[in-house]
């Protein structure tokens, strides 16, 4: 089958993706032929600007263990929830309620009491998701131990009790850090450093001292000898997402994608806004500043207009003739000083 080699050129030249490792944890990929300035904003988004949910508000009605209630409270912010499909939960500060409702947040209650002389140890699993929320999946507490427990919230010794009600709610980690859906993300390029981006420091010796990536491999190094390019850029970049639980691996990387999209999207929009607001491409009737000059006469008086000379229609400043000053002449009258 033949191929327009044209078309094969600008598909080649377009952003690519290369997964080298995955699981339901992690995912390490390559992303080349894109600016260092776009690959970092990926990363940024991933790391701070992906809605999630995560407990926000904690309602307690009982508490008898050796724990403060806001020590409580931090640790239930940072239980992982699952996050799937998001988008469903509208952000409490655009509903309409007073406080919260099913369609701003999921609702979760925890009541646990020890009755026995022994430890008993209150999981993540003991949280009770209520049904009305977005969809059957988001506020659910994410477990993945293999005895199906969950992360440990609190002990209780005998009598002691826990009665309380979790308003989860969706948010980014730029608010608040528990609605980070990754817990880290790796970034690098030029791994042999041939652009020259960082400073090696050492004592002895840098190749020692600066062991080179498992990337490194995956690049030519700098021929000895070889003249530096100050026109090179980096176009390959190496990405190692790490999940925090409440999102799989993939959907940050696809939900990154989505929220940068649309964060320029405003930008774009933001911006033909501003140039058919300046009658540029819009209705030339739009409110904008008066011009200088309309229909040949200026649209107000010059500004210079005193109660001093109305023989003159009011043309003279209170130094003398012909609107001058103490310094001389002006371009609104003669070149009359009032300090003759």
């Amino acid at each position: 089958m033949d191929y327009d080699a044209m078309v094969l050129d600008q598909e080649s030249l377009g952003p690519s993706v290369k997964i080298s490792d995955s699981d339901q944890e992690h995912v390490d990929f390559e992303l080349q032929n894109v600016d260092l300035s776009f690959a970092n904003s990926l990363r940024r988004t991933m790391l701070a600007e992906i809605p999630t949910i995560a407990i926000d508000l904690v309602e307690i009605e009982a508490n008898t263990s050796v724990l403060a209630d806001e020590f409580l409270s931090h640790r239930l912010g940072l239980l992982p929830l699952n996050s799937k499909n998001a988008d469903e939960v509208v952000y409490s500060r655009d509903c309409d309620c007073d406080q919260y409702c099913e369609l701003c947040s999921v609702t979760l209650t925890l009541h646990a009491r020890c009755t026995g002389d022994e430890i008993m140890k209150v999981y993540a699993r003991d949280l009770l998701v209520d049904a009305k929320r977005a969809n059957k999946w988001v506020g659910t507490p994410v477990i993945t131990d293999p005895e199906g427990l969950g992360t440990v919230i609190c002990k209780l010794r005998k009598d002691q009790e826990l009665r309380m009600k979790c308003i989860a709610k969706k948010g980014i980690a730029k608010e608040h850090a528990k609605w980070a859906p990754s817990a880290a993300i790796g970034f690098e390029y030029d791994p042999h450093n041939k652009l020259r981006h960082m400073d090696l420091w050492y004592e002895n010796s840098a190749q020692e001292e600066w062991p080179l990536s498992r990337y490194a491999a995956w690049e030519e190094p700098a021929q000895e000898g070889e003249p530096f390019d100050y026109d090179a850029l980096p176009s390959r970049f190496y990405f190692e997402v790490e999940s925090a639980g409440s999102l799989e691996p993939d959907a940050i990387v696809q939900e990154g994608i989505k929220v940068l999209q649309q964060k320029l999207a405003t930008v774009i929009q933001g911006l033909t806004e501003g140039e058919e607001a300046n009658g540029l491409n819009g209705d030339p009737y739009e409110p904008r500043s008066p011009d200088a000059v309309m229909n040949g006469e200026s649209w107000q008086d010059a500004g210079y207009t005193t109660p001093y000379a109305e023989a003159n229609g009011g043309q003279t400043s209170s130094w003398g003739q012909g609107a001058a000053t103490p310094y001389g002449a002006t371009p609104y009258g003669g070149a009359v000083s009032g300090w003759n």
